[in-house]
């Protein structure tokens, strides 16, 4: 199973994703982080000034109206005890670094070094404020408790518990907490940086993709290369690496296209100049008294102009391209079929197509005539199956032959590569044939393969790609007769 995807924008993709969603997790950590000291710094600026000035009051008062006083101050979310027993959690050191800030707010606000103990966390008791008041009974143990009603801390939050000596000895506890509004996820927050990271996330697709797509263009340009040498040139704009890369696959097309046209013609030549002797030599051949010897002339003569026509058309490739149009698969087999049965060759036809394919029906037919013709000449008959599949086009031309070794099945697709040594007429031509079926199958975007079947004889199947013309024409169809 692989992790990574296999093109260049999956993962210029995964790994931006990945990048900008880690960036975001931590930088909502860390907004987190600082929010919570935040609200403990707003949270305790306000009840420190409170609470200094309760204990700047309290001081001046004697025991019995501190008790009257404390009842009257008890309003939540801030509420006061006295008589308390000192806590042990309450201390600078049990609430970390937000009990000291608080604790230094404090000091500084009362303005004495008096003990203060300070302890953050957890959600208090219940407050039932008047219950036992005046027998010094607070919220936690202590007093200043009573009355009828039932007041409760809100359920969730941040505590603080605060404890403050007065000037007499006497320790006042103040127990208070954030809102819960204050408390709970800032859910704006995080949808703002969901949204943030969405608008990121698309404009790198935007850019990853407008930075790939060059490089699709050219790959498709590449693979279009080998099936129309002439095609369109790329357009040289965009970035500099682009531009300069699509400058230099088009100069590569333009030499390709200067070669291949300096190679025909010069093979062009060479093909007009050998008729001249070719002719005369033929010519001389047919003044020969010896039947014997002149009929030898003759085979050589004929070999040797088979050879030069094959040799030329091969090397002359596909630059001279027919228009493509849509080909009755059905008509175009059955015109090889009865071309093959005048020569008194034994051809047969199995299967039908009735879907038009769209191509060039002159080179079709050749690829497909000399298919048959390596059938009849190595396995005495041919047999042509047409089927017509979703994807694709699928003729298999069979002989009864012995076959080729597997070896051997690749190279004898080489130009001029035969299994036996010979370069009779009658044991084979001169080995160009399945090279130029290949030729023509690759230059319409198929393929030529061959295939040794259990039993004896050998399968060549053809397999040609539906485009998006082959569909029921509106004009007349080609058979390529």
């Amino acid at each position: 199973m692989r992790l990574l995807p296999r093109s260049l924008f999956g993962r210029l993709m995964l790994v931006l994703a990945s990048g900008l969603v880690v960036a975001q997790l931590l930088s909502t950590a860390i907004n987190l982080v600082e929010r919570d000291s935040a609200l403990v710094r707003a949270s305790g600026m306000q009840p420190a000034q409170r609470i200094a000035d309760i204990v700047t009051l309290l001081d001046s008062l004697s025991p019995v109206e501190r008790q009257r006083i404390v009842a009257i101050l008890n309003v939540p979310p801030l509420v006061v005890s006295l008589d308390r027993t000192p806590s042990s959690e309450a201390s600078e050191a049990a609430g970390g670094a937000h009990a000291a800030m608080l604790a230094a707010v404090l000091r500084a606000t009362i303005g004495d070094d008096r003990p203060i103990r300070v302890a953050i966390g957890g959600t208090p008791p219940d407050w039932v404020p008047g219950a036992g008041r005046g027998r010094g009974q607070g919220p936690m143990g202590g007093g200043g408790m009573g009355g009828p009603g039932m007041h409760r801390f809100p359920p969730t939050g941040i505590s603080f518990l605060i404890q403050v000596r007065l000037q007499d000895g006497t320790w006042a506890t103040f127990d208070t907490q954030v809102a819960p509004a204050s408390a709970s996820l800032p859910w704006r927050a995080l949808l703002t940086l969901a949204t943030l990271l969405a608008a990121v996330l698309l404009l790198s697709y935007v850019a990853v993709r407008w930075v790939t797509r060059p490089l699709q263009l050219l790959a498709t340009a590449a693979d279009e290369l080998g099936r129309d040498i002439n095609r369109p040139p790329l357009p040289e704009s965009g970035p500099v690496e682009v531009s300069r890369a699509a400058h230099a696959f088009n100069t590569m097309q333009t030499r390709l296209v200067r070669f291949i046209d300096e190679r025909t013609r010069l093979l062009t030549a060479m093909s007009h100049d050998l008729k001249t002797p070719l002719t005369r030599m033929r010519l001389r051949a047919e003044l020969l008294e010896d039947a014997n010897l002149r009929r030898k002339f003759e085979a050589d003569l004929l070999e040797m102009q088979a050879m030069v026509t094959q040799t030329l058309d091969f090397m002359r490739g596909l630059t001279h391209r027919e228009p493509a149009q849509p080909i009755d698969i059905m008509g175009l087999l059955e015109s090889v079929q009865a071309d093959n049965e005048a020569m008194g060759r034994t051809v047969t036809l199995v299967g039908r197509v009735v879907r038009p394919w769209t191509g060039a029906p002159q080179l079709l037919k050749r690829c497909l005539s000399n298919l048959v013709d390596n059938a009849v000449l190595y396995g005495k008959c041919a047999e042509i199956r047409a089927e017509e599949r979703a994807d694709q086009l699928v003729i298999v031309v069979r002989d009864q032959g012995p076959g080729i070794p597997e070896v051997d099945i690749e190279k004898v697709f080489e130009p001029f590569h035969r299994l036996e040594g010979s370069r009779s007429r009658e044991t084979g031509g001169t080995g160009l044939g399945l090279s130029i079926a290949r030729n023509i199958a690759q230059a319409h975007g198929g393929d030529v393969r061959l295939r040794n079947r259990e039993g004896g004889g050998l399968d060549a199947i053809l397999t040609l790609p539906w485009n998006h013309e082959s569909r029921a024409p509106d004009g007349p169809v080609a058979v390529g007769r």
